[in-house]
């Protein structure tokens, strides 16, 4: 009897495990039939691109030579040169002292008379120097094509310094605006436009006179 008993709650808990199974594994079933179906619809076959990111030295200097033009008030316009040399205080703002050097043209005044001659030769030499600090903005990348991108930044700058010019030396501010390329992790190109201000008494009157000189310039990191 008793063995009729066991044999009776042995079938009926194997019946009940069954049960409890049956559901688990119709479950499983239904999720991976969902899994497949999810793995037709959304395919992640994303080809990586490989970027290779040029890591800018840490150098704090900066050291370059530039070439442009100069028009100077009543003199006309004509080649500038100069060099630079900066160095960069940190990722915001950075000092620079420069010295460029042109020659001045003959003022209209002497072209339609043309005995008259209000400066030597080398009084026409128009040398300047100075020291500016600059603050760097707008921070970006510069896109040539798919594959070519290049950091980049565009500065503001003021200083003052002397001017070498008719026979005086006279004290000049300087203000403009530039964008710096950087062409390497090494090399950097610049595009500038400044304004140098000063006193002039030439003509017999003094006025104070804008000269903008717009330059490019090649510099060098170390």
């Amino acid at each position: 009897m008793e063995s009729r008993t066991q044999r009776i709650f042995l079938g009926a808990a194997a019946l009940a495990a069954g049960l409890n199974l049956a559901p688990a594994a119709a479950q499983t079933e239904a999720d991976s039939e969902q899994r497949s179906v999810l793995d037709r619809i959304i395919t992640p076959d994303m080809e990586r691109r490989e970027i290779n990111e040029d890591k800018i030295d840490s150098e704090d200097f900066e050291f370059g030579v530039y070439y442009g033009v100069m028009s100077v008030e009543d003199f006309g316009s004509n080649e500038v040169t100069g060099i630079r040399l900066a160095y960069h205080v940190s990722e915001d703002f950075f000092l620079e002292a420069a010295y460029g050097e042109t020659t001045t043209s003959e003022t209209s005044f002497e072209l339609l008379n043309g005995s008259v001659q209000l400066l030597t030769p080398e009084e026409r030499e128009f040398n300047y120097y100075n020291l500016s600090i600059g603050y760097n903005f707008l921070p970006g990348e510069v896109f040539i094509s798919e594959n070519w991108a290049f950091n980049s930044t565009f500065y503001l700058i003021a200083g003052a310094g002397n001017t070498d010019f008719a026979g005086e030396e006279t004290f000049t501010y300087n203000v403009g605006m530039g964008l710096r390329f950087f062409a390497t992790d090494w090399l950097a190109l610049h595009f500038d436009v400044r304004d140098h201000i000063m006193d002039l008494d030439i003509f017999g009157e003094e006025k104070t006179t804008h000269n903008i000189e717009a330059h490019v310039g090649l510099t060098f990191f170390f």
